[in-house]
């Protein structure tokens, strides 16, 4: 399936290793999302645009997740993790998927600057294993395994800065391209990989029909 805003991929791909709950987890608190480090492991991850979430829905977020961690000990374990996710990051993606901002991505030459920075370093020694991704008008979803002794945080990064700073070559802009933070979620298994699969196939389904533009509302 393919769209004329939308680029799905998919990379070399490895050997992979899921969620173990008996092993060493870390963990890494952002400006407003937790992140769960395990090694070996998959991941799914979102970043999206810095103008693709409108403020008014960005001050309702932040205000409800305040709640929410006031009420939560300040040692947060997976189950809460979940929980968070299940709350927050559900009706994030959602949000994105109404396409909103000026959705610069929806243009190819654009979506091939992303798309050629996945793929840099995909099957190295010192880069990952990449195996699907979808790069949508204002974001992008991929499934990822970092290479021993690399670090998730460090990928998401590289491929935000690269590509940030090849994308406003292009545009002769300036400025920040991403929204700083990411979305990463640790797969735990193989049924959940190809659920992850299935939604970034199909994510291009909730772009608008042909012929109409997605939205440039930066309210």
């Amino acid at each position: 399936m393919t769209h004329p805003w939308a680029t799905l991929g998919s990379g070399k791909g490895a050997e992979y290793q899921y969620f173990d709950k008996e092993a060493d987890i870390g963990a890494e608190w952002g400006h407003n999302l937790p992140h769960w480090r395990q090694g070996g492991v998959i991941y799914f991850v979102t970043f999206r645009t810095a103008d693709s979430m409108p403020a008014d829905r960005i001050a309702l977020w932040m205000s409800e997740r305040e709640v929410w961690l006031a009420n939560h000990p300040a040692l947060r374990s997976s189950t809460m993790t979940k929980e968070y996710h299940r709350i927050f990051a559900q009706r994030w993606h959602e949000w994105l998927d109404e396409s909103l901002g000026a959705c610069e991505l929806k243009e190819p030459n654009l979506r091939q600057i992303v798309e050629a920075t996945l793929r840099r370093l995909d099957g190295n020694t010192d880069g990952y294993a990449l195996v699907e991704y979808v790069i949508m008008p204002n974001h992008v979803h991929a499934l990822v395994s970092p290479a021993p002794g690399q670090s998730l945080s460090k990928i998401l990064r590289a491929w935000k800065s690269v590509s940030a700073h090849r994308i406003n070559d292009a545009q002769d802009n300036r400025g920040s391209f991403w929204q700083e933070e990411s979305w990463d979620h640790i797969v735990r298994s193989p049924i959940h990989l190809e659920k992850y699969r299935k939604y970034i196939r199909e994510n291009p389904d909730a772009l608008p029909k042909v012929g109409r533009q997605p939205s440039a509302n930066h309210s």
